[in-house]
């Protein structure tokens, strides 16, 4: 049905693919989280932030700003490299 609607309607396939491009960051993060061992209680503090903001940006980060998103990576150990292609 996505695939349907995604052939007829290019806004509805640039939706889609903005979409689950926020989810697969969201889940990265997620993720790193896990495997680095820090707790969801923990990255909040590290990022001077809330536990429901963490979740928002690991359950689908859509708004996220470039900031937040370089803080998340910083207090993951990580660098955060955009890539345009």
């Amino acid at each position: 049905m996505i695939r349907e609607r995604a052939s007829v309607s290019s806004e509805f396939e640039r939706m889609v693919e903005q979409e689950l491009a926020e989810l697969r960051v969201g889940l990265v993060i997620k993720g790193l989280r896990q495997k680095k061992g820090i707790t969801q209680e923990e990255l909040p503090r590290r990022l001077r932030t809330t536990k429901s903001a963490v979740s928002r940006l690991e359950n689908r980060s859509g708004g996220a700003r470039l900031e937040t998103l370089e803080k998340g990576a910083h207090a993951l150990g990580k660098e955060l490299v955009i890539e345009f292609r």
